[in-house]
């Protein structure tokens, strides 16, 4: 149940390890929104299984408002993660992640992170300028690459990627600004197929991102990821072992999608 929030921002495909691409690198610049709109709040439940059994053991809720920032139009995405009561006692999380994307440019131009996780807490505040290609922190001035995105912000750039595009295996390269630091990441596209989930029955767009092997998930393609196969692209579900014993993330609720959620094929 660690870091729950962190799960959830993982379920486009976002990988933490710098590797080699086949898609063309200008797909995560000049992409409108076609996807989402204000209002979208969307809800997923993180169940956990050591044995094979598994219990809800947090959630995690993402938002989306109308806002301005230095007077551009913003969309204040807001993403909070929090372990259910009862495993408080073992590992209390609460997360807030605050991403304000331009409209036009569906670019973040501020993004701040408030954790609590276990005790641990941490608090960044990031201002981007993109005209200089800059990130401005509380440790300085960071140069940045054209086009860069937050945690966040990715996943809604992510959800607006024309998928049709590409075939299986390819990876999809992006770049991202987290902790003072530019991470060349990448989306690889799996298909796509059926899913069974806690809701009910989608048809989906499937991803497997390479990850590092770190103090949660194991390394390699051992995540699998699966969005919603129509225009919302909405994340379904998520699983994938970890350390000790195995995460599924699921899609448990949502409100005021920009179009119907027509890849649904059946409810629980």
């Amino acid at each position: 149940m660690k870091k729950l929030l962190a799960i959830l921002l993982i379920m486009m495909g976002l990988s933490w390890q710098p590797a080699p691409v086949t898609a063309p690198a200008g797909e995560f610049c000049g992409i409108r929104n076609l996807s989402f709109e204000q209002g979208e709040n969307l809800t997923f439940n993180v169940f956990y299984s050591v044995v094979g059994l598994y219990v809800n053991a947090g959630t995690a809720n993402f938002t989306v408002t109308l806002d301005q920032v230095n007077n551009r139009p913003t969309y204040h995405v807001v993403g909070h993660g929090t372990s259910n009561s009862s495993y408080d006692w073992i590992f209390k999380v609460r997360d807030r992640y605050e991403s304000f994307i331009d409209t036009a440019s569906m670019q973040p131009l501020k993004f701040i992170r408030d954790i609590n996780e276990g005790g641990f807490k941490k608090y960044e505040n990031v201002t981007f300028i993109s005209h200089n290609n800059s990130a401005i922190t509380a440790n300085g001035v960071f140069k940045v690459p054209n086009c860069v995105q937050d945690v966040l912000s990715a996943i809604y750039y992510a959800r607006n990627i024309d998928f049709n595009k590409y075939k299986p295996e390819d990876k999809i390269p992006f770049t991202m600004f987290l902790d003072n630091e530019v991470y060349n990441l990448y989306i690889k596209y799996m298909g796509k197929e059926t899913v069974k989930t806690k809701y009910g029955k989608f048809r989906a767009i499937k991803f497997k991102p390479l990850l590092v092997k770190g103090t949660m998930f194991e390394g390699g393609e051992k995540m699998t990821v699966w969005v919603s196969d129509d225009m919302n692209h909405l994340p379904l579900r998520v699983e994938s072992p970890i350390v000790v014993g195995s995460i599924k993330v699921d899609m448990m609720q949502y409100r005021n999608l920009r179009y119907p959620l027509s890849s649904m094929i059946s409810f629980r």
